[in-house]
């Protein structure tokens, strides 16, 4: 297995995406080199062992939200301006955080975005339910209304 097949390896069990981990890799015309790759026994097994070591599901959320959220959209403006784009320009636009692409009738370009604000929200809600300090706090909450009810804990009674 060559480096690059390994690099596209490595960036599919992150992107699960075969033509984006392609292109990052660096091969051209990623969405058929991509499919070629997959079809290989070799290639699956590798991107196989790398997702059982990472176990990267929750971390692919992440990443995921943190790229929706703060991911830069100056590829889709890219888009927007050009009249002409080859294929091979396209495959190297990064457009994770673009949700639709429409080209009306009379003209133009549309294109739409994941909402960031619901992205930040999430990442939040996520960091919120990760915060280990939640229990401290919740057992000082619980010292503190003892206290206020009129239980007096020596340090021994609080173990």
């Amino acid at each position: 297995m060559t480096e690059r097949e390994k690099l596209f390896c490595k960036f599919y069990s992150v992107f699960r995406n075969p033509r984006e981990a392609a292109a990052a890799a660096g091969y051209t015309f990623a969405s058929s080199k991509s499919v070629k790759l997959l079809e290989r026994a070799d290639i699956r097994r590798e991107i196989k062992k790398l997702e059982m070591k990472n176990q990267t599901s929750f971390s692919e959320v992440i990443s995921g939200l943190r790229r929706l959220a703060f991911g830069s959209s100056a590829d889709a403006v890219k888009l927007i301006f050009r009249d002409e784009i080859t294929d091979e320009e396209i495959e190297h636009l990064d457009l994770f955080n673009v949700s639709d692409i429409k080209r009306p009738k009379n003209g133009g370009l549309e294109i739409k975005f994941f909402d960031r604000q619901k992205a930040l929200e999430k990442l939040l809600e996520i960091s919120e339910l990760d915060d280990t300090s939640g229990a401290s706090s919740f057992l000082t909450a619980l010292e503190k209304s003892a206290v206020t009810l009129g239980g007096v804990f020596s340090d021994e009674e609080k173990d």
